[in-house]
């Protein structure tokens, strides 16, 4: 069995004997958090969103916030004697999350749903849940650390590089930070499972959630077109000097940087679309090179880094290395030329480990290509 005093790093001893509460999605990280809680002595409250309906959900493995999930959550706060509510805002997810995931596509944008739920459902209305129940902390399974810094808590990069999630979280608030606790960001995936397993949680080895809960076949043109008719309206393909090189089914098949779907033979070399013109529906495809971006220009900056002055990296994908860049207001200039920045996703700002904020992409600049 796990030892309490083993984990009071991950959840501050300030809180020990204190009320947590847990924002529980039914899987092993949100699960294990909880059981930590429990354990380092605080009275520990299980908190969970139904997020979209029950009868599409149910018996469907990898989603989030759904019937089963629900379930799973309910029997993992039976198992460790704890509360556990749940609380309906599937209207609130489809507004902020579903809908808003639909327009941007329509708009010729690459939405990034993920962070839509950080900063409507889970952190803005789960704190308020939580602040409503007296708790003096949120917790979440998220893989990211948070520690004391001179002037208040920051975020930063979880150790297992392969399960960070900072990318998504780069429009946290500084209050929000202040109020929240993410116990697994010194752990590697394998020791949470095997901390489950410890603790005797049914959840153990239940696979990880999709990216996209509510996308459970990947076909998300499939789920534009249902909610927006009017994204199946077909267009043109047309090169960088506006020649019509072929036609499409609809603009939400397409994104910035991608080769793969445009059907077009006899080019003399590999295209991919550099622009998604909603207006005319029209996508514009060029060799690689003309990807190259130099700047960026960003909407919606969160800034959590304080008056860091010093260097700084960008990652304008969540599967992006960081690449050195400087913000200057809101445009975003890239040391070197950075391929694949697509509006609609953010770049999320980073001192070494430390977030310091980000923004969304609204438009970009054609960087210029280093000589040869």
């Amino acid at each position: 069995m796990t030892d309490p005093d083993a984990i009071d790093f991950q959840l501050g001893p300030d809180l020990a004997g204190r009320r947590i509460v847990v924002a529980m999605s039914g899987g092993v990280d949100s699960s294990v958090v909880a059981a930590l809680a429990h354990a380092a002595g605080a009275e520990t409250i299980g908190v969970t969103l139904q997020l979209y309906d029950h009868g599409e959900a149910v018996g469907r493995a990898g989603s989030c916030c759904a019937g089963r999930d629900i379930r799973d959550a309910r029997a993992v706060c039976e198992r460790l004697g704890i509360a556990h509510y749940v609380f309906d805002h599937e209207s609130r997810f489809r507004e902020h999350v579903i809908d808003r995931f639909a327009d941007e596509y329509l708009a010729g944008r690459t939405p990034i749903p993920c962070v839509s739920c950080n900063t409507g459902p889970k952190f803005t209305d789960l704190l308020g849940l939580a602040r409503d129940l007296g708790a003096d902390a949120l917790a979440t399974g998220h893989y990211v650390r948070r520690l004391e810094g001179a002037d208040g808590a920051q975020l930063h990069r979880a150790v297992d590089p392969a399960r960070d999630q900072s990318y998504f979280l780069f429009a946290t608030t500084q209050a929000q930070l202040d109020y929240l606790r993410f116990p697994l960001g010194d752990l590697p995936k394998r020791r949470v499972r095997e901390l489950a397993a410890e603790l005797g949680l049914a959840v153990a080895g239940k696979a990880d959630s999709q990216d996209i809960c509510f996308v459970p076949d990947g076909d998300y043109a499939g789920l534009v077109t249902r909610l927006r008719p009017e994204a199946a309206a077909g267009g043109e393909i047309v090169d960088l000097s506006g020649r019509v090189l072929g036609t499409h089914p609809g603009i939400v098949h397409f994104t910035v940087g991608q080769r793969r779907g445009l059907n077009l033979n006899g080019t003399a070399e590999p295209l991919y679309v550099v622009r998604v013109d909603a207006a005319s529906r029209r996508v514009v495809v060029g060799p690689r090179a003309s990807l190259a971006v130099g700047a960026a220009r960003l909407e919606g900056v969160n800034w959590i880094g304080g008056d860091h002055a010093g260097p700084l990296t960008v990652k304008v994908r969540s599967m992006a290395k960081p690449a050195p860049a400087r913000l200057a207001g809101e445009r975003l200039v890239f040391d070197m030329p950075e391929y694949g920045v697509a509006p609609g996703q953010a770049a999320v700002l980073y001192a070494g480990e430390r977030v310091l904020g980000g923004g969304w992409i609204a438009g970009t600049e054609a960087g210029r290509l280093p000589a040869a």
